[in-house]
């Protein structure tokens, strides 16, 4: 059975009426049981990963300023969400979410989280929803295990992986893609190893057509040990923060031409879910479960 993972703690209380949808991650979990997309057994459950292993991204006075409530309000605001324990905790058990994602997936050639891709944050601030890096601090960690060297980041966010392109800037043992829309947050970019900006409105088709021109010869030509894939759902025409026109039947394109490229070439993919925002919550939670339904597909059908 395809890997996923999940915590009742990626869900912590926010203000009322606050613009990011917290309560996502737990929908898109009863989502997919109650739709049979998954069964309890799939699902495993991340800790709290330790200080070290954020610190091994992020500057240990941005770790422990965040943790322990006392980062600057300006760099808060920045970040866009209220500081509270729980947040704290949340924001923790999602990044060991990613680690463990990461870690099933070298195992069972492909596993998926239902959070995960805070690819804005960079290693002493936070930006855009995002706070620690996760997929940063998953290869981290697992190259400094030795289970890894060479990473493929395929970032397919509507917003460009800001964060991500910084950390790994000079670093020729972690290749960034990032196909996103151009004129769209962040405002001021920063240079991945491949970026692909888009113009605002392009619909399925179009958005296919440039991933596949891209897609085949990029894992081949970087041949990683593992890669890790953001499936943000933003780009759909209906999220409002994204300013493309895909459908969900474009995502699911997106999403499948992705994990049957990966796969049928060996290469194992641990999937986050990306950003998505829509105040329709059950539309929003419908669309992330996208992902997990094409990876369940696709794993039966390349299945170890």
């Amino acid at each position: 059975m395809l890997p996923l993972v999940y915590s009742p703690d990626y869900v912590t209380a926010m203000p009322q009426g606050h613009r990011f949808p917290m309560s996502k991650f737990a929908l898109l979990h009863q989502r997919l049981l109650q739709n049979g997309i998954a069964t309890p057994e799939q699902f495993h459950c991340p800790q709290i990963p330790p200080r070290d292993w954020l610190c091994l991204v992020h500057s240990p006075s941005y770790v422990q300023d965040f943790c322990e409530g006392t980062l600057d309000p300006k760099a808060l605001r920045r970040i866009g969400l209220p500081w509270n324990p729980g947040l704290a905790h949340r924001t923790c058990t999602a990044v060991g979410g990613t680690v463990l994602t990461a870690r099933l997936a070298l195992a069972s050639g492909l596993a998926c989280n239902t959070a995960g891709g805070t690819h804005h944050a960079f290693p002493d601030f936070g930006s855009g929803f995002c706070i620690f890096n996760d997929m940063a601090i998953a290869t981290r960690v697992l190259q400094q295990e030795g289970l890894i060297k060479k990473v493929l980041i395929i970032d397919l966010d509507v917003h460009q992986g800001d964060g991500t392109a910084f950390i790994f800037r000079d670093d020729p043992s972690v290749f960034t893609f990032s196909m996103h829309c151009e004129e769209n947050f962040p405002g001021h970019k920063q240079k991945s190893d491949l970026d692909v900006p888009l113009p605002q409105g392009m619909g399925d088709d179009a958005y296919i057509q440039v991933l596949k021109s891209h897609l085949l010869s990029l894992i081949k030509k970087v041949k990683p040990d593992l890669i890790f894939y953001d499936a943000g759902v933003d780009p759909h025409h209906a999220d409002r923060l994204g300013k493309l026109k895909l459908t969900n039947e474009g995502l699911y394109r997106r999403d499948m031409e992705v994990l049957s490229t990966a796969l049928a070439l060996g290469y194992p993919v641990a999937a986050v879910i990306g950003g998505g925002y829509d105040d329709n919550l059950h539309a929003l939670v419908a669309r992330h479960a996208i992902l997990h339904e094409a990876a369940t597909e696709i794993y039966q059908r390349f299945k170890p």
